[in-house]
């Protein structure tokens, strides 16, 4: 059985596209890649339209990111957060950082 894959892409110069699934399987790797991407670019927006599945640790991968860019002095902003992931993160109390 194969893992969920997750593919970034850059529709626009400032945005960090994330299609696939953020999910257990995919998290570390995701969270490596897409810090990869952030400190190689001027990304500014993480575009989650694509995202097709997400559980807990897709939102730890998100707030991870958030932190990550953060600690850089950069703002990085969610846009199109499934609903999925909304509905977890206003479970756990993190709504507030998208």
């Amino acid at each position: 059985m194969s893992l969920p894959a997750f593919q970034f892409g850059n529709p626009a110069p400032e945005t960090l596209a994330v299609s696939g699934a953020l999910t257990f399987a995919t998290a570390a790797d995701a969270l490596v890649a897409a810090r990869h991407q952030l400190d190689s670019g001027r990304q500014v927006n993480l575009d989650l339209g694509g995202v097709s599945q997400v559980d807990s640790a897709g939102l730890a991968t998100v707030l991870a990111l958030l932190a990550h860019a953060r600690s850089q002095g950069r703002a990085l902003s969610v846009t199109h957060a499934p609903a999925g992931l909304q509905a977890l993160a206003r479970v756990s109390g993190v709504d507030s950082f998208f």
